[in-house]
């Protein structure tokens, strides 16, 4: 059995893009796994509802994994829930389709107290105005 790889440390602390976010605690090296994006599985015929709720909030907390399945990081998530959208990224994300595990992964070099922040490239009827910068547009 392989030996797991350590993850990098992180911490969740207020944002200036929104509420709380997540910072790298220590460099965290380009395609380094960084963090899972754990929830409650649920089938996307019951993911609906509880989106709109969320999007009510100004969260987006459940995260599609493919056709047929979401994560609900409100139910049994980690830190990873708080890492923001930015329309300029320094993270990217794996799934693997076996396990159905959502990984945060490093696009670039990323420095000690630099926030994680991904593209959520949220697709649907319901949106919130983007937060990555002032003057953004982009809905998510």
């Amino acid at each position: 059995m392989p030996t797991p790889t350590a993850l990098p440390r992180i911490v969740r602390k207020r944002s200036k893009l929104h509420g709380l976010g997540v910072f790298a605690r220590e460099p965290i090296s380009k395609n380094k796994r960084i963090i899972d994006y754990a929830g409650e599985l649920i089938h996307n015929s019951k993911s609906g509802v509880r989106e709109a709720r969320y999007l009510k909030q100004g969260c987006i907390w459940v995260f599609r994994v493919n056709r047929a399945w979401s994560r609900d990081a409100a139910v049994g998530g980690n830190d990873a829930r708080y890492i923001n959208h930015s329309c300029t990224p320094n993270c990217w994300i794996e799934i693997e389709p076996k396990t159905r595990t959502i990984w945060i992964r490093a696009s670039r070099r990323i420095e000690p107290g630099e926030e994680l922040v991904y593209d959520y490239s949220t697709v649907g009827d319901h949106t919130i105005q983007c937060r990555c910068r002032p003057g953004c547009k982009t809905m998510l």
